[in-house]
Order: structure tokens, then sequence, then C-alpha cells
């Protein structure tokens, strides 16, 4: 598996988690709004914040034909596309000062195209990688059009079946890709957590030998903490300041205090996750003592047996392990032995 490499940060093998907040549509047409996200987001324990790049003429026809309402199953359900793309879309002009924005705070900026000028745009804005959107996966001139920029690529693969996701890392390789990273992701809005069908990270990292993570549209911070104990290196959610502020992703989306205690969560995962060891830890060291061992629970004189009645597995652990007991029932004390004593060979005859 190869490590996706972003200028100074690693993404995969021993690195920390790359947590990447999506502010889509959470700005609200509002350019101040748009800022105190990416404030928040650094604030939160983000590596990353991530726009989308289009214009509604860019993504679909102004069409007020049935074929251009969103269908059964989301929250925009029935709305018309080119109204709701509209309304979300992130303004171009204002990518360059949110760029400034982020990175004067030390995270990275990125964004998804989805058309060539978008890409042309982004290029011109001097981004250092590329998102693909779980649904422009089997977009190949695009792929290729995004691989020409010999820049490292993130790309969702919700909805696209083993053979999809196959071709377009294969035009993104061929096309001059220098590194790849693949995120599980279930396209719904918000995803149950039922369908998220984590188990495939491990298998999506082994199929194309690329870090993997997680786009995560569920609500709450469980299944991102999951994902990171399977494996996720990328965790991707998208970020607002209030659901309260409805707008077209709010609903699916996290607000600070949330996000941070996700980051917390995915790091205090990332502990905990640590080698494969059998070693005794510092920790567990001074707790050694609490084993039970054998213990005189009677006076016992010289000579005397041991027996169940006068000896014992106790706690604490200063004595002979409680293994030794058949060893040690039937034989006679060498000396007397007062009550309390740990049980030692030296104590035992024959």
């Amino acid at each position: 598996m190869h490590p996706l490499r972003l200028g100074k940060r690693v993404v995969g093998g021993e690195s920390p988690a790359f947590i990447i907040a999506e502010l889509s549509a959470n700005h609200l047409q509002s350019i101040e709004r748009a800022r105190e996200l990416v404030a928040a987001a650094h604030a939160s324990g983000a590596d990353a914040v991530k726009l989308q790049t289009y214009t509604p003429d860019t993504m679909t026809l102004d069409c007020r034909s049935e074929l251009f309402a969103v269908g059964h199953g989301t929250i925009w359900e029935g709305r018309n596309l080119y109204d709701l793309y509209r309304e979300a879309h992130t303004p171009w002009e204002w990518h360059a000062e949110l760029k400034v924005e982020a990175e004067r705070r030390g995270l990275v900026f990125f964004s998804t195209p989805f058309d060539h000028t978008a890409v042309d745009f982004l290029e011109d804005l001097g981004v250092e990688l590329y998102k693909v959107a779980s649904f422009e996966v089997v977009d190949i001139p695009l792929l290729r059009r995004i691989a020409a920029t010999s820049k490292p690529v993130i790309m969702s693969t919700g909805m696209a079946s083993l053979a999809e996701i196959d071709e377009a890392v294969r035009t993104l390789r061929q096309g001059g890709c220098p590194g790849l990273a693949l995120l599980k992701c279930t396209s719904a809005y918000p995803a149950p957590p039922e369908e998220m069908n984590l188990r495939t990270l491990p298998h999506l990292g082994q199929a194309f030998g690329v870090p993997v993570g997680l786009s995560d549209h569920t609500l709450g911070i469980a299944v991102p903490t999951a994902a990171t104990a399977l494996g996720a290196c990328i965790i991707e959610k998208h970020f607002t300041l209030s659901r309260a502020q409805k707008g077209p992703d709010s609903e699916f989306s996290l607000e600070p205090h949330e996000f941070k205690a996700m980051v917390l969560a995915v790091r205090e995962t990332e502990k905990a996750l640590g080698d494969v060891s059998y070693a005794l830890t510092a920790k567990e060291a001074s707790s050694r003592v609490f084993r039970r061992s054998l213990f005189v629970v009677q006076d016992i004189r010289a000579g005397e047996i041991f027996t169940s009645d006068n000896v014992r597995s106790i706690r604490p652990g200063h004595g002979l392990a409680p293994k030794h007991l058949d060893l040690v029932l039937g034989r006679r004390a060498v000396r007397d032995v007062p009550k309390g004593t740990p049980l030692s060979f030296d104590l035992i005859g024959g």
C-alpha cells in the first residue's frame, strides 16, 4: 500500500487519519459564513477543508421537465436540479479568499471539480490535490483531465461497482495521477448505518493497494470512529455551524462541537489500536500484584499437612501461582507458618 503524499503530510501508513471538513453548501451563500466555517473547522481539529467547484450550468440544464426533478429517497425529493445546484454551489470568486483563510491556519485546501472548466480554474488557483465525487467515478473524460494535472487524488466510491472502481483507478493511474486514495461511501443523504458495510474498507485497500478512508453521510460520529478501527486513514464529514440554519446539506452535517468530538474519538481509537502485542505494559506491571496466589489461611505447625482448609488461592499475588495448588496439598510444612503467609516452595517439605 502506497501512502499518499500531500506536501509535508503523509496519508496512510502509520500517519494519523487525515480529517476533512466538507463545507459544501453550508455557507448558505454568505462569504462571511464561509470564512466562519473555515475558522471553525480548524478549531474543531480538521486537517483540511474541501469545497465543491461547479455552477448550476456546469452541472445540469435549466429545464423544468420531470427528468430534471430529484427522485424519491433523498431529502431533496421533488426539487429541480438546477435550482438545487444554484442554491448549493460555492461562488468561484470566493475560492481564492477561502484558500488563503484555510492555509494561513495550516489547513489543506482543496475541492471537487465537476467538469473540465472547474479543473482549469482550480489549477490556476494552485490546489495541491483533487477530490473525485462518487457520482463522477464513471465520468472517464473528467478523470483523465484530473489525472493530467499530476496531482494526488482522493476518490469516493459510492454507488460504484468493483469493476467501475477498477476502471476509474486505471484511468487515473494511466493518465498521470501520482497518488491515490479511495473512500468508502454510501451515497444516501443521510445514510443509515446499516447500509455502510464498513468491512469493505480493508478489501478496498487490498484490492487497489491504496490508502482507504470514509466519506460519511451518517448522523453522528459512531461510524467514522468504527471506520478508523477498520483501517480508515481519511475521514470526510460535512461540516456546518448550525443545523438549525437550514441548507441543502445541513441535515447530515456535524456542528463544530460534534466534529471536535469525532476528531477526539478518531484520535483515541488510533491510540487504542496500537500493535500486535502480548507484552506487559507499564500500567499493567503495577496491577500484577492483584492476581491470585497461594496463601496460608490458618496457622500451621511444623510437620502439619497442607490442606484445602489451610491453603487457599486469594489475592494478592505474592505467593505461588494457583496452578501449583495440587502439588502443595498433602505435603507437610517444614516449619511453623502463620496465617497470612504467602506460600513458597521453601515452606513445603518433600
